[in-house]
Parts: structure tokens; sequence; C-alpha cells
């Protein structure tokens, strides 16, 4: 257990550094920031997936909810701890189907989006790789898309499109869980169709930005913003609200 769950943090470049890390035994913790508009029981739900550094209270300090309601005042908006110790586990993707996003469903929510930055952004795409059409839409703020090692093969096959990941595996692990990220990134470029509700955002200085020219092409280009800046949320925040005010206008 202890080299399966060395291997998952050196793959995810996380072992150094000080970090929120959960705690995986307890349920996943939640804060409902309420619609600032509605005239009824809102039925739009936007789920924070936090980034390495992030817990509750770092979400509410990078004022992520403002961002979002400022773009859909009538959603509301569910922070998420989601953090370190959820993923180590394996389970951070059925976790959140089963604590966050079935029961929002349960509750009569009609429109589900995820925004995930970082760790997060990783997250996102793992749930949406193992629930197709369980959201309606995500925004990536700079996601973690893997270890450089699968970004050079990748690269070297001449993009996600051309390159072959092999036969899939029996099991998902922190062995593979990588290359079935791209497996599933690379259906997007053979059913464009998956992403049409895929919104992406890093800064030009982001430590993770040389993972982005293999995703962007995957994406609509109008749904692709580079900006100033680097790994942080005085970027995210606002790229995610110029996100979601893009994607209410394309689906009035």
């Amino acid at each position: 257990m202890r080299m399966r769950l060395t291997f998952l943090l050196l793959s995810m470049g996380l072992l150094l550094g000080c970090y929120p890390k959960g705690d995986a035994s307890q349920p996943i913790p939640t804060a409902l920031v309420p619609a600032i508009e509605a005239t009824a029981k809102p039925t739009t739900l936007v789920v924070v997936l936090p980034g390495r550094g992030d817990d509750l209270n770092g979400l509410r300090k990078a004022r992520i909810a403002e961002a979002i309601h400022s773009a859909w005042p009538d959603a509301d908006v569910m922070l998420t701890g989601l953090a370190l110790s959820y993923y180590m586990t394996g389970r951070a993707e059925p976790r959140l189907h089963a604590e966050v996003i079935e029961p929002a469903r349960t509750r009569g929510y009609s429109t589900i989006w995820l925004v995930g930055a970082s760790m997060g952004g990783m997250g996102a795409l793992m749930y949406d790789r193992a629930h197709p059409g369980m959201v309606d839409g995500i925004v990536l703020l700079a996601p973690y898309l893997g270890d450089k090692d699968l970004l050079r093969t990748i690269e070297a096959a001449g993009g996600v499109a051309a390159w072959q990941p092999g036969p899939a595996p029996a099991t998902l692990g922190p062995a593979n869980f990588q290359l079935e990220l791209w497996r599933h990134l690379k259906s997007w470029s053979t059913d464009p169709a998956k992403a049409r509700n895929v919104w992406l955002a890093y800064g030009d200085s982001d430590r993770l930005r040389s993972a982005m020219p293999l995703l962007v092409p995957l994406l609509p280009p109008e749904q692709v913003s580079m900006r100033d800046g680097g790994h942080t949320w005085t970027l995210w925040s606002p790229a995610a609200r110029d996100a979601l005010l893009q994607a209410r206008r394309a689906t009035r």
C-alpha cells in the first residue's frame, strides 16, 4: 500500500510542500453558497473541485463562488474539499459521484457544471470519463494532465489524435490512471461533441502550461483562454466567470 500511494504522489508531483490533505475517512466536505438571484428553487448547480493547495476556506478566499454568481446569479454553488487524501485512496471520482453529484440530481438540480482547478481539473476529467453525460459542462482551470514522460510520448506521436494508447486495462489504478485520462481525451478527437461544453483557461506563465497544447486542439477554439498570469486563483476566478458567461450565452 505504501508503494502504491508513493507512486500516485510522485506521478502527481505532490510529495513536496504543505497543503491541505483532507481526511478521506470522512465525507467530502462541502459548503453550499445559494444563488443570489432566484425567484424559485434554483435548478442549476456549479460544483467546484479544489486544487492541491485548497480547502473550503481557501476556496472562499479565492472568491470563486462570487465569480460564478457574477456569471450565473441564479445558480447555486457548491464548494468541495475533495483534497489529496481522497485521490490517494483511488476513490475520489466514485465518492464525488455518490456524495455530491448523485444527491444533487436527487434534490432536483437539472443542470450541473464542474469547475476544477489544477488537481481538481484532473478530477473533473476523470469524473467525466467514468460518468459520461452526468454533468452538463466543465470548466478546466490549468488542469493537471499527467507527468512529463507521458506528455512527451503523446507529443512525439503527433498529438493525442495520432497517439495509440494500447489495450485498455482491466482495472484503473495509480500505475495507469494518467494513461486512461488521455485515452478518454483521445475519444474527444473522434467525437468532438463530447467536448462541446468544456472550457479551458490557464496562464501564460503557469507551471502546467506545457501540457496545454496537447489538450487545446480537442476543444472549440473559442472555448480556450490563455491569460497573463500563473497557477493561481487570481487568474482562475475571473477566467471561470468569463467561461460561464460565454457558456450561458451559448446555451440560451
